[in-house]
């Protein structure tokens, strides 16, 4: 008894450029096609589509097999998919103008090809020449980088309709012959297409980087862009032991902090529903957000429970923003913004609960013990302190994402980095807490939380 009546495995693997594969040659858009082809015909039931690694047959790609019968297909295009789905799904006859009709020949290429893959992996070992996956880690800042040059310039939105490279460097008020080179890049990283000497968006271009988009993400992005900078001083801040003294907002201009609050707001808006569960609103009647930003987690925790009063504690250039997430939310009535910096003097009393998100990872282990000791004395007896952040393991080493930000933080801020589950729980322990635990969320962050006495 199988579990699903065809199962298709579609190679995807991505080779080094100039050697012959699947993914060079479409077969991302051909499995996309699939999935797509099989829910409009309502066979998702019936037919599991996986992507796969190499099937052996790299120069007639793009290749997939379709079990239990075994067939194997070459050369398919996202044309052929809805031809495949109707006829062999559909009606159990395979499309004989793309299937491989003699095993012999077919097993015969495929170790073919093993061998050539092996006898190449002996020579650049025996060269000493660098694994490809790691030579791509090392190079990988330059697509990072195009990407983000396209962002600042709002290249995509530019290009929205198709456009020739003058006709966007006119627009853009950029140079001619750098705006054709940047365009061209773009185009090898499939966030565009060129036909003819006209460049469109490719989807997920058009989806995430356009300012017309529903889910435009470039306001977000651009604070990744203004990382960039502070990165490039990692060599240097590693040789003096920390970054220059700078706050995180105060002092900046409008662009980057509008920038800033957008990202947060962002990835707050995505993860608040997770937290509130893990968390509960039902005790809630008072809470105080520290840091709080564009408002996302207390909007949430609002939403969540009518009788809830949320206050926002943040620095001054970040209260016009907040408010204008929270009037659009509808819950200006239960959620006030108050300026104020949280290092320094009291929080306020009588909450139920202080919500730390994305604030620990930006202050040294002394800041940390001095705030957390004045959350508790912002809580009423029984209240609880949340942290979210990006939480590492005992040895620091994982989650890799956190492990990375650490040097983020390195680049930024004056004693910042991520930090530890037996860190958060010395401090919470030092500070007064009990009934400390950890809770782990799907993702990238995970909470701290702890009740005062």
């Amino acid at each position: 008894m199988q579990p699903f009546r065809f199962h298709v495995l579609v190679c995807d693997q991505q080779k080094p450029e100039g050697v012959p594969c699947c993914a060079a040659r479409g077969s991302g858009q051909v499995l996309e096609a699939l999935r797509r082809e099989v829910a409009a015909r309502g066979l998702e039931d019936q037919v599991q589509v996986t992507a796969c690694g190499s099937l052996g047959l790299c120069e007639h790609g793009p290749n997939l097999v379709v079990y239990p019968e075994g067939i194997w297909y070459s050369g398919v295009t996202p044309a052929d998919v809805p031809e495949i789905v109707r006829s062999h799904f559909q009606q159990d006859t395979p499309v004989a103008r793309l299937a491989r009709a003699d095993p012999a020949a077919l097993r015969a290429e495929i170790l073919n090809n093993r061998e050539k893959r092996l006898a190449a992996r002996s020579a650049r070992e025996a060269a000493g020449l660098l694994p490809d996956d790691l030579n791509e880690s090392i190079r990988a800042f330059q697509a990072s980088r195009a990407i983000l040059t396209a962002l600042e310039l709002d290249l995509f939105t530019a290009v929205e309709g198709g456009a020739g490279a003058l006709e966007v460097a006119t627009s853009l008020h950029t140079g001619p012959r750098a705006t054709e080179m940047l365009l061209n890049a773009l185009a090898s990283l499939r966030l565009l297409v060129k036909r003819e000497g006209v460049f469109h968006n490719a989807p997920a271009a058009a989806r995430y980087f356009t300012a017309g988009s529903r889910d435009n993400a470039r306001p977000a992005l651009l604070h990744t862009a203004h990382l960039w900078e502070r990165w490039s001083t990692l060599t240097d801040c590693v040789r003096a032991g920390a970054a220059a003294a700078r706050d995180e907002i105060a002092g900046r201009g409008p662009d980057w902090t509008e920038a800033f609050i957008a990202a947060m707001h962002r990835n707050a808006s995505e993860r608040a529903p997770l937290v509130v569960r893990a968390v509960g609103a039902e005790s809630v009647r008072r809470m105080l957000d520290v840091g709080g930003g564009s408002g996302a987690y207390s909007i949430a925790f609002a939403q969540a429970h009518s009788a809830m009063r949320a206050d926002i504690l943040d620095l001054a250039p970040v209260g016009p923003i907040a408010r204008r997430h929270i009037q659009e939310a509808g819950v200006a009535d239960r959620v006030q913004v108050r300026a104020g910096d949280l290092r320094t003097g009291p929080l306020g009393e009588g909450y139920d609960l202080v919500f730390l998100s994305a604030i620990c990872h930006m202050l040294s282990p002394v800041e940390n013990l001095d705030l957390l000791g004045r959350c508790r004395e912002a809580l009423a007896p029984g209240g609880r302190v949340v942290i979210q952040d990006f939480i590492l393991e005992a040895d620091k080493t994982a989650p890799r994402f956190a492990a990375l930000f650490a040097l983020n933080m390195l680049v930024g801020t004056p004693g910042g980095s991520s930090y530890s589950e037996p860190e958060y729980a010395a401090w919470l322990g030092e500070a007064g807490f009990r009934e400390i635990r950890h809770t782990r969320l799907p993702g990238i962050t995970g909470l701290m939380l702890a009740s005062r006495p």
